[in-house]
């Protein structure tokens, strides 16, 4: 069996309020968003998770508050040793522009999305305005339907409500299953004690509470919330 190292790599920051991550919660409290490719090493094929924003700004004294670097997509590859050209398969996610703008740079890989995802792509629902609709043109698709498993030691859980078609991604690692979220999330959603707390944006509330329900009963050993801070100062995980 295939087992990876999960690299965290950040390629962008977001200022927002803690209430876009957390539903009725913690509104008010100013936040930085990390924005991240999560790269597997040590496997068969180079692949990425996600490929994040193509341009942002970076405020001051961030990187030394939160102990990471915030480069540019193409920066952040060669501090592994990557090239765009190199990927071999890319797994999204979902499609919202901030984790998938780079993907036309990765003029070799075959990009792996739910059918349902790239349907919204195409015909995004009236209140969700951060589908471009061309973001997928340069590269090869593959639609999956369901939890899939991608290739050994990778596969995902469908798992919606923040988008039509998210999906989380479960990584074979040398400690166990690692599991990032399919839906926009940080460390607030998923309190040590208490109960997992929806995503403040979603299309279907209900169904982000269901999917939520099911990244916890899976009980991976590692839960990797797609936004949280405390990811990006990681060499790697595990």
């Amino acid at each position: 069996m295939a087992t990876y190292k999960i690299k965290p790599l950040v390629v962008g920051l977001n200022e927002t309020d803690q209430g876009i991550m957390t539903y009725q919660r913690f509104y008010g409290e100013r936040i930085h968003l990390p924005i991240y490719v999560f790269a597997l090493l040590d496997g068969p094929k180079k692949i990425l998770i996600d490929t994040g924003l193509e341009d942002f700004m970076v405020p001051e004294g961030v990187e030394k508050k939160y102990g990471f670097s915030v480069q540019h997509f193409e920066e952040a590859l060669a501090s592994i040793g990557w090239k765009p050209e190199d990927v071999e398969i890319i797994v999204h996610t979902h499609l919202h522009n901030d984790h998938c703008e780079n993907d036309y740079l990765c003029s070799n890989a075959k990009v792996y999305v739910q059918k349902a995802e790239l349907e919204a792509l195409h015909n995004p629902p009236a209140i969700d305005h951060r589908y471009y609709d061309d973001v997928l043109d340069d590269v090869e698709v593959i639609e999956v339907e369901g939890d899939t498993q991608i290739v050994d030691g990778v596969s995902v859980l469908l798992t919606p409500g923040h988008s039509k078609g998210g999906q989380s991604v479960v990584v074979d690692t040398e400690k166990g299953k690692a599991l990032i979220t399919g839906f926009c999330s940080n460390e607030k959603n998923f309190p040590e004690n208490g109960p997992a707390i929806v995503p403040g944006v979603h299309l279907d509330a209900m169904e982000s509470w269901e999917s939520l329900q099911k990244v916890k009963a899976f009980g991976a050993e590692i839960l990797i919330p797609l936004h949280a801070l405390w990811v990006g100062a990681e060499k790697t995980i595990p």
